[in-house]
Parts: C-alpha cells; structure tokens; sequence
C-alpha cells in the first residue's frame, strides 16, 4: 500500500481538507502498513568486514564474522580483566591435560616437583671442567678443565677464574723456577720441586680461601 496523505486544505477551515473521519481512517491505514506488513524489514542494506549480512533487503541478520576483532579495531584499555576471564577459564578446563603435570620415570622422576633420580648421571654427562686435560700459560680456569699442565720457563705468578667452592682441581708443574699462586691460597702439605714433576691439587673451600697439596712422583 503506498502512503496516504491527509488533504489539510490550502488555509484553515477553509473546507477543502478531507473530512476528520476520513483523515483518521488514512493514519490507521498507515499505522497498520508499518506495524503488521513489513514490520522489522528494511529496503537496503550494506555491511563491511568484520561486519556479515544474510541478505540486503527484508529481514536482514547482522553478524560478526570469526576472528574478526583486531588488534587495530579494540580501543586502549578495552579489555579488563572481567572480559578474559571466562575464556581463559574455558581454555584451561578444554586443556587440563595440557596444564597439569605427568608423572614422569626414568632419569627424571616425579609427578610434581621433578628431581634427577639416583645414581644416574655418568661421567660421559659431565661437563669439560671435570673431564679434560689443558695447557696454561698462567690462568688457571676452573671453568675450562679438571688437569692443568705447565712447563715454566721463568719465575710465574698464576691466577684464578670461575672458581665454585668444593671445586678441586689438579695441575701439573714443572720447572726450575719459583711459581706464586694467588693470594689466599695455603700450601697445607709439601714444596714444590723444580727438578721433577709436581701434581699440585688445589681446594676452593670458599672465596679467597684455597688449600693447596704439592706432592712428587717417587
């Protein structure tokens, strides 16, 4: 039904206008066109992503499409804490068996706090700072070997790196010349002799306290 619009006339009471029944029987008519017709339809409609439509004209559904929130789109501090908690908690209940902890056999055991099990770790697991041998010049590297080795060819002061206390290391001098060691390392058994191999053993007991042993093959 087109829309029916009331004569009002061209001046008032001039009595050209539709008569009153006339005029209200017109607005009932296009009351009852907006309310029962085409009630909620529209004639167009356009929408742009994230924004989706199920047609362009009648009862149209408006929709958000997936994922369809960037970044770029929330304002700043538009999210609290409120508005991730239900999801966060959904995930966590969807993934319990990805957040609680397995108990685990083997070299690692436990079901909570995971501990190394006894008498597990081999020599091949240790590191190069207990296993190998190494020349130095005058640096002793706790760090670096377990044997140091030196041939002196003049009066040596040597130095300490990367010492841990119960660290003990052993090294090997030779040399008719006076070694000096760092300060705060005791000679607690023997002397050093220039005139054959000395294997001296060090012991960090803490730092700036080191106890050193001198012995010779006899």
């Amino acid at each position: 039904m087109a829309k029916q619009v009331i004569n009002i006339g061209t001046t008032a009471n001039d009595g050209t206008g539709d008569p009153l029944r006339s005029a209200f029987d017109k607005v009932n008519d296009n009351f009852t066109e907006l309310y029962t017709d085409d009630a909620g339809d529209v004639n167009s409609i356009t929408a742009t992503a994230p924004i989706a439509r199920d047609s362009a004209t009648g009862a149209v559904t408006i929709s958000l499409n997936d994922s369809g929130i960037s970044t770029q789109k929330i304002a700043d501090d538009a999210v609290t804490t409120d508005k991730l908690a239900n999801a966060i908690n959904s995930a966590i209940t969807a993934n319990t068996a990805k957040v609680t902890n397995a108990t685990h056999s083997g070299e690692v055991t436990g079901s909570a706090a995971l501990t190394i099990a006894n008498d597990v770790i081999s020599y091949a697991k240790l590191g190069a700072e207990f296993t190998t041998t190494g020349a130095v010049t005058t640096a002793l590297d706790f760090g670096a070997n377990q044997v140091f080795t030196k041939t002196m060819s003049g009066d040596t002061t040597f130095t300490y790196s990367n010492v841990n206390i119960g660290m003990v290391k052993d090294f090997i001098l030779t040399g008719s010349h006076t070694p000096t060691f760092p300060s705060g390392t005791k000679t607690v058994a023997g002397t050093y002799d220039g005139s054959a191999s000395n294997l001296i053993q060090i012991l960090a007991v803490a730092s700036g306290d080191y106890w050193m042993s001198i012995s010779k093959a006899q």
